[in-house]
């Protein structure tokens, strides 16, 4: 790595503040085991955090990915976390996720190894003008997640990922003769007695439902009480959660390159891998150093240690704080 002068550091990562397509340069090629992130949606309405308009957002986006490949690991992943959207004034939905999913498998070499669904219940109903007012359309309630790599075989271990089986499992588990014969579907499929085998938790599914409903964490706590605006764009911790463990080893490197509030990189720190948070905007990344200092800091010394990043005069060596538990 010859990134110089991050905003903060901590024991397993650093931030910087800039521009990633330029940041990106100054890393290694085939360096990176795992790139998370989530950038601007091609949304009808501009955010505070920008975005892009979708006539131009594939064209705007498709550079970034570009360089993500370069710098990616031969067994490394790719993971693109991106919300649907409407066209503009019609009720028709735009497909700008899935023709940048095409481009960049056409143009990049990029292989789609699975897409998936992030289903976020508490997500409020919009657009309100074909959902709230004509009512002629139902809640947009998930985003789209590709995971793309390099090679057909990436590095993964769903061992790593497993859930927790259902009552109706856990039953058959304890008496298999009782609830289950082994014998052909009429799908074809021939499931053997292997099936109730207890594995230490069930394979999970392509659509991951978890709530995005942070409102009193340490992050948001000591943005309110220094009077630093939040990141308005979060994603949940238990998103990057999963894909590192599913993707990475401990030790190896994951980079956010849109990292907001640096969710990317606290979960990344928690799980010992080495971690890379790019962000465009300095007041969001100076804020996000809340997420890893010692949660019984007094107020002043919070918005000091705001105020010294900020002005980005010298690199901060964060103590941490990983107190919660997913």
């Amino acid at each position: 790595m010859v990134l110089e002068k991050a905003l903060y550091t901590t024991n397993w990562g650093a931030a910087y503040a800039g521009n990633s397509l330029e940041l990106l340069d100054e890393l290694e090629s085939d360096s990176i085991n795992l790139v998370m992130t989530s950038p601007p949606f091609a949304l009808q309405r501009e955010k505070r955090y920008g975005n892009v308009d979708q006539d131009a957002y594939i064209d705007w986006l498709f550079p970034f990915c570009k360089k993500v490949y370069r710098v990616l690991a031969p067994d490394g992943s790719f993971v693109l976390d991106l919300g649907g959207a409407y066209q503009s004034k019609r009720p028709v939905r735009s497909l700008y996720n899935y023709r940048l999913l095409i481009k960049l498998c056409d143009e990049l070499d990029f292989r789609l190894a699975e897409e998936f669904f992030w289903y976020n219940p508490s997500k409020l109903p919009s657009p309100i003008e074909w959902v709230n007012k004509r009512k002629i359309r139902v809640k947009d309630a998930v985003n789209t997640v590709w995971w793309l790599s390099k090679t057909d075989y990436p590095k993964a271990n769903v061992k790593n990922v497993l859930v927790p089986y259902s009552e109706r499992m856990k039953k058959l588990q304890q008496n298999p003769a009782k609830y289950y014969k082994p014998k052909a579907r009429p799908s074809g499929h021939d499931i053997s007695a292997g099936f109730a085998i207890d594995n230490g938790g069930a394979i999970p599914s392509n659509l991951l439902q978890i709530p995005n409903t942070e409102s009193n964490s340490q992050y948001i706590q000591m943005c309110k009480a220094v009077g630093v605006a939040a990141h308005p764009a979060r994603f949940p911790e238990k998103l990057p959660l999963f894909f590192i463990n599913f993707l990475t080893n401990s030790g190896d490197t994951v980079i956010d390159i849109f990292a907001g509030s640096n969710t990317t990189g606290y979960v990344a720190e928690t799980l010992k891998r080495r971690w890379i948070a790019f962000e465009l905007n300095p007041s969001y990344l100076a804020g996000s150093a809340f997420r890893f200092i010692d949660s019984n800091q007094n107020i002043d010394a919070t918005l000091s240690l705001f105020n010294k990043l900020i002005q980005m005069q010298e690199t901060i060596n964060l103590p941490l704080s990983l107190q919660f538990s997913l």
